[in-house]
């Protein structure tokens, strides 16, 4: 029996990367996009697949960048669709990655939240996985008086706290078709600022995997509040200490 491994972070090595050429300017490039992602998600679950128009000195036509997770299921991706016309009346050039990139010029790195939930739902079923967060704490509360703006006098008018918040989290991961679970800890640590008018300085940061609008209109407020202001949670004696060991 043969036995795959996944892991759950971005694929950047070259055998599992798929070059493919040749492709007719018969369809739109998402029609081409469609085609592509039905042929080859049948070998696996796939990263990317990128379509793109051919060079202005070559003739019209198309080349795909597709990748995989896995580099058995992308060989043998490429091994059964090269030569083949697949949805089309020419065959196409399927081969892979010859790119020679330096390990440490691309250093692994995790997946985003969707790809995660995507590539767990491909391999073990929409419903054969469930996550529980089991402990969910604030660490800390750290403050520091800082400088914001230019000018300013006091802080109404250009001083401030640089505020930091720390959370701890222990979540649970469990397998029922497999009767197995597993825990994993994670601590998240943050900054911001809070101007003298109870206001916070927001900064948004995007990752590769998100896709935002070109321009982004409005302003966000955020009105400053103190954990305090609200109940605690019943069972919160029950967490009186932060304790994240995986047992």
């Amino acid at each position: 029996m043969e036995v795959d491994i996944l892991e759950f972070v971005v694929p950047v090595e070259n055998n599992k990367t798929l070059f493919v050429w040749d492709i007719q300017p018969s369809f739109t490039e998402p029609q081409i996009y469609v085609r592509l992602v039905g042929v080859f998600s049948s070998f696996g679950p796939l990263y990317l697949v990128k379509v793109s128009p051919n060079a202005p000195l070559h003739p019209p036509g198309f080349f795909a960048l597709i990748k995989f997770y896995s580099a058995a299921q992308a060989l043998k991706a490429q091994r059964l669709t090269d030569g083949c016309s697949l949805f089309q009346s020419s065959p196409l050039k399927v081969r892979l990655s010859s790119k020679q990139t330096p390990h440490f010029l691309s250093p692994s790195r995790p997946l985003s939240h969707t790809h995660c939930l995507e590539l767990a739902n491909h391999c073990l079923g929409f419903n054969g996985w469930t996550s529980d967060i089991l402990t969910l704490k604030e660490l800390t509360n750290e403050e520091e008086e800082v400088e914001v703006g230019v000018g300013g006098e006091d802080e109404e008018a250009g001083g401030g706290r640089r505020m930091t918040l720390r959370f701890g989290c222990l979540l649970q991961l469990s397998f029922p078709y497999h009767g197995q679970t597993t825990r994993g800890a994670a601590v998240v640590e943050d900054s911001f600022t809070c101007t003298g008018n109870e206001k916070v300085m927001v900064e948004l940061k995007q990752t590769p995997d998100q896709f935002l609008p070109e321009h982004t209109e409005g302003v966000i407020q955020v009105n400053e509040f103190s954990w305090s202001e609200f109940p605690a949670d019943e069972d919160e004696g029950i967490n009186e200490e932060c304790d994240l060991t995986v047992t």
